[in-house]
C-alpha cells in the first residue's frame, strides 16, 4: 500500500449557508417583511395624496382641446401633448408681470426674515437680559394668533402709514415671522458654548460672534428659513387681495384669479396657470433640500 492511501484522509468542513440579508431601521433593530410592506404602502398612499393633485394638474395643462379630461376612466396621459394652453394664459392675463411682483414680495420676504429672524433667534438663545423667558413666551403665543385675527389691524396700520396698494404692504406684516424666530433660536442654542466662549476670550464682541462664529453654523437653518419665507410670501392669496387694488401690482395668485370665468371655466387653461405658479417653489426647493434636511436637524437639536 503507498504512502498516499496509508494517509488519513481528510474531510472539508462544510460551507456555512448564506445568511439572507436582515432588513433593519435606523436604529438597528429588526424589520419583519410584512411590517416592511406596510410602511412601503403608507408611503406610497401619502405620495399619491401629495404628488398626485399636481400630477394631474400638470397632465391637464398638456392635453389640446380636443381631448376629454373628464371621460370615465379618466385618461392620466396626454394623448397628444401640447404648450398652447401656457401661451394662452401668457395671452389672458399678464402672467410674468405678476410674477414679477410675486418675485419682489417673495424676495423681499426672504431677505427680511433670514436677518430679522438670525438676529432676534440669536438675542433670545444667546444674550443674557432681564425678560428673555418672556419674550420667548410671546414669540409662542404669535404663533397661536390665527392672520384672520388680526388682518384687519393689519389693513388699519398700512391704509395709516400710507402703504396700502404698495409692495411694500404686503411685505411688512410678514416680514419677521414668529416660528422663523423659533427655528433659529433652537438652532443657535443647539451651537456648544465653549466656541463662542473661545471667541470670547479672544477679544470677540457679539457682533463678531454672531456674524463669524454663530451664523455660519446654522446655516442649514436659514436655508429652511428662506424656504418657509419664500414659499409663504409666494403663496399668500388673502393678504395681498385685501391691500392691492392696482391691477398692475397684483401678486401671481391674485392674477391667476381672474382665469376663473364667471359662467364658465377652461381647465385646462387653470392647470397651466397653478403649473407656472409652482414650478418656481419646485425649483427653490431643489436647489436648497440639502441645506433643507440638514437645518431641520440644526433645529431640532434643542428645543
Amino acid at each position: 500500500m503507498s504512502l498516499l492511501e496509508k494517509a488519513p484522509r481528510t474531510t472539508r468542513p462544510a460551507a456555512p449557508a448564506a445568511r439572507q440579508p436582515r432588513i433593519t431601521d435606523e436604529h438597528g433593530r429588526r424589520v419583519r417583511p410584512g411590517e416592511l410592506v406596510l410602511r412601503y404602502l403608507l408611503l406610497l398612499a401619502v405620495l399619491a395624496l401629495t404628488v398626485g393633485p399636481f400630477l394631474w394638474q400638470l397632465s391637464t395643462s398638456l392635453k389640446g382641446p380636443t381631448e376629454d379630461i373628464f371621460g370615465s376612466p379618466p385618461g392620466f396621459l396626454p394623448a397628444h401633448p401640447t404648450l398652447h394652453n401656457y401661451e394662452r394664459v401668457a395671452g389672458t392675463i399678464p402672467v410674468w408681470d405678476y410674477a414679477l411682483n410675486s418675485l419682489k414680495v417673495a424676495s423681499a420676504s426672504v431677505v427680511t426674515n433670514c436677518a430679522g429672524s438670525a438676529l432676534a433667534g440669536y438675542a433670545l438663545a444667546r444674550l443674557r437680559y432681564r425678560g428673555r423667558r418672556a419674550t420667548a413666551l410671546v414669540f409662542v403665543l404669535a404663533m397661536l394668533v390665527p392672520v384672520e385675527g388680526i388682518v384687519i389691524a393689519q389693513f388699519t396700520t398700512m391704509r395709516e402709514l400710507g402703504l396700502n396698494n404698495t409692495l411694500i404692504g404686503v411685505v411688512l406684516p410678514g416680514a419677521v415671522g414668529a416660528m422663523n424666530v423659533l427655528l433659529m433660536r433652537n438652532a443657535f442654542r443647539g451651537l456648544p458654548y465653549e466656541i463662542e466662549e473661545a471667541a470670547y476670550v479672544d477679544g470677540a464682541g457679539a457682533w463678531q460672534r454672531f456674524l463669524r462664529v454663530a451664523l455660519p453654523s446654522v446655516r442649514g437653518t436659514l436655508a429652511v428659513v428662506a424656504i418657509f419665507a419664500f414659499m409663504g410670501a409666494w403663496d399668500d392669496f388673502l393678504w395681498p387681495l385685501i391691500v392691492l387694488s392696482d391691477p398692475d401690482r397684483f401678486t401671481l395668485t391674485i392674477g391667476l384669479n381672474y382665469l376663473h370665468g364667471t359662467f364658465a371655466d377652461d381647465e385646462r387653461l387653470v392647470a397651466a396657470g397653478t403649473v407656472i405658479a409652482v414650478a418656481p417653489l419646485i425649483a427653490l426647493f431643489a436647489c436648497l433640500q440639502r441645506y433643507f434636511f440638514r437645518g431641520v436637524g440644526e433645529g431640532a437639536v434643542k428645543g
